[in-house]
C-alpha cells in the first residue's frame, strides 16, 4: 500500500479528485462522515486526512509515504522529504505589506509580524536588514494598525484582507502553490508505485493548465 496524507479542507479535496482522476479512487473518501483513513486494496492505496501543517511530519516520519504541502510550510519547517511535483494547486503569494502611508528609511530596526518567522527572517537576511520579529498565529493584519508592527509577512491570495484592513503589498516574496512530496526512505522501496502516480498526476496536472 502507499500511503498518502491529504490536507484536510477544500486544497485536499481538490488534490483527491487528482488522485481519482489519475486512476486512484476511493469511493468512501466522499462520505461525509468523521472517518479520517480511507483504503483502495485494489489500487493499492491508502488515504488518511490530517491538519495542512502536519502533512510534512508525517511524511518525514514514514507514517506517510506520500504528502500535499504548500511550498510555504516547507520553506517554514525545511522538512527532510524528496519534492516531486508541484500541483499547481492553492496558488497565492507571501508578501511584505504595511500601511500605505509606511516608509522605510532603513535606518531603524524594522519590526515585522509574522506567522513565517524562517521565510521572513531568511528574506530579510538576504537583503542585510536589522529587523525584529515578532511572532504571530493569526490577524497579523492587526499588527501595523495598532503599531505592534511595522510591517508583516503573510500570505496573500486575493489582497482583499489587505486592502479592508488598509494594508498594501509592498514586495513579493515568492509564489506558493501545493507540492507532492515523499519520504525518502520509502521512496526507495516503493520507487516504481510511487513513481506511476507521479507520472500519472503529472498528466493530470497539465491537463489542469
Amino acid at each position: 500500500m502507499v500511503n498518502v496524507a491529504l490536507p484536510k479542507g477544500r486544497l485536499g479535496e481538490k488534490v483527491y479528485d487528482l488522485f481519482e482522476r489519475a486512476g486512484y479512487s476511493c469511493d468512501e473518501m466522499h462520505d461525509k462522515g468523521r472517518k479520517l483513513i480511507f483504503e483502495n486494496m485494489e489500487k493499492g492505496i491508502r488515504y488518511f486526512w490530517v491538519k495542512p501543517s502536519d502533512v510534512p511530519v508525517y511524511v518525514e516520519r514514514g507514517v506517510a509515504d506520500l504528502g500535499i504541502a504548500g511550498k510555504d510550510v516547507l520553506l517554514e519547517r525545511h522538512p527532510d522529504v524528496y519534492e516531486l511535483l508541484d500541483l499547481a494547486l492553492g496558488k497565492c503569494r507571501m508578501c511584505v505589506a504595511a500601511k500605505a502611508d509606511f516608509f522605510d528609511d532603513g535606518e531603524k530596526t524594522l519590526k515585522v509580524a509574522t506567522e513565517f518567522v524562517n521565510i521572513a527572517s531568511e528574506y530579510y537576511a538576504r537583503q542585510g536588514r536589522d529587523i525584529d520579529i515578532i511572532k504571530l498565529h493569526g490577524s497579523v493584519e492587526l499588527a501595523p494598525i495598532l503599531g505592534l508592527s511595522d510591517v508583516i509577512v503573510d500570505i496573500v491570495e486575493t489582497g482583499t484582507s489587505l486592502r479592508e484592513n488598509n494594508l498594501v503589498i509592498t514586495d513579493e516574496i515568492l509564489s506558493i502553490s501545493a507540492r507532492l512530496i515523499a519520504n525518502k526512505a520509502n521512496f526507495k522501496f516503493k520507487t516504481k508505485e510511487i513513481e506511476d502516480i507521479v507520472n500519472l498526476m503529472r498528466k493530470q496536472v497539465k491537463e489542469n493548465d
